[in-house]
């Protein structure tokens, strides 16, 4: 079945303002997990669907589970790649209900928005090809030609399936008629670096034919890269985000360099439009959640360095005790013996 038409007629059908609620389905990864994905009437019970989302679930019900996938998967990934910075993206977990460093447009909300929408196309391009999904397979032989003793087979990731799935899904918040609003724009550009981020990731696999080995003959298809990579590719774009306002140019409404001396920023860069607080101390109005308390590393000279982590306010150190399985042997057959061994551990604490 051709999802297609469906996708763009849910589009033309979503008049609301496009600004957290873009990735307020994110929620889904907690809700998900109590619905039934057989009964139309679960799209309903996701507090964060805008209607062109429940729309697209009644119609797709299928697809449900890799969306929830999806969105525990993107979840997960941000605090991994994130989780020794002050802006460690713990409040990722908060959908729908997000504080201002995810409700504003921030840096940390295009990174957001740029590795959900990713994550989408990532999970369903990969359930295509897994045969998880009735309305999609394999992807298509790609139409250049092997170069080499090799050719296209095998099962690849079905990229195009999961980019038509995942921009009617992730951009449904911010279709609008007049889409003129500054975070909206923002938003759009950085859903679609996400999705690009996916494509400039792919790789050839291969698999060898031949006798003992020889690999006379290779079978290749495309594969994606995993989350993380990707996830990582995204974080390097975040430290170089370009700040953005709105200017009329022409008779359209466009977002450009706040600084005109900056680089002309590209499809696949990360913007923002609102700076960001340094995520020293709390403070909710800006969805600060501080840094007193969390771990940091005084040997390091990176963003989880004591001197950074802790906004120059100095650290404690503690110890603690940490025990591990050790000394393993390995018996035949077949089975593992270990000791448990005790060590201590000094750790740093900011204050």
């Amino acid at each position: 079945m051709d999802f297609t038409p469906v996708l763009w007629g849910i589009l033309l059908l979503v008049f609301i303002d496009g600004r957290s609620s873009a990735i307020k389905w994110l929620s889904i990864a907690d809700v998900g997990k109590n619905l039934s994905w057989n009964k139309t009437s679960s799209c309903r019970k996701v507090s964060g669907f805008v209607p062109g989302q429940t729309q697209l679930c009644r119609r797709t019900l299928e697809v449900m589970p890799a969306v929830e996938y999806a969105a525990e998967a993107a979840r997960k990934t941000c605090q991994e790649q994130f989780g020794n910075r002050r802006w460690n993206c713990s409040s990722i977990k908060k959908a729908p209900h997000f504080m201002n460093d995810l409700e504003k447009g921030t840096k940390e909300a295009a990174y957001v928005h740029a590795l959900s929408s990713a994550a989408l196309v990532h999970t369903v391009a990969r359930a295509c090809a897994a045969g998880y999904l009735k309305a999609c397979s394999c992807a298509r032989k790609p139409g250049e030609k092997p170069d080499g003793n090799y050719t296209w087979g095998g099962c690849g990731d079905n990229v195009k399936f999961g980019l038509e799935f995942g921009t009617g899904f992730a951009d449904a918040p911010m279709m609008k008629r007049k889409r003129s609003h500054t975070q909206t724009l923002m938003n759009l550009h950085n859903s679609g670096a996400g999705r690009l981020a996916v494509q400039n990731t792919m790789t050839t696999k291969c698999k060898c034919h031949g006798v003992s080995g020889s690999c006379n003959v290779k079978t290749c298809w495309k594969s994606l890269a995993d989350l993380t990579e990707i996830s990582h590719e995204l974080a390097e774009k975040y430290s170089y985000a370009i700040k953005m306002v709105k200017r009329k140019i022409g008779t359209r409404q466009q977002l450009v360099p706040e600084d005109r001396r900056s680089r002309r920023h590209n499809s696949g860069d990360l913007i923002f439009v609102d700076k960001s607080p340094d995520y020293c101390i709390v403070n909710n109005r800006k969805g600060s959640y501080g840094t007193t308390g969390r771990l940091c590393n005084k040997t390091s000279v990176g963003p989880d360095s004591c001197q950074t982590m802790c906004c120059g306010r100095g650290h404690n150190d503690f110890t603690t005790t940490v025990t591990e399985r050790c000394n393993c042997k390995y018996h035949w057959c077949c089975y593992v013996t270990c000791d448990e061994c005790t060590r201590t551990e000094v750790k740093s604490m900011c204050k």
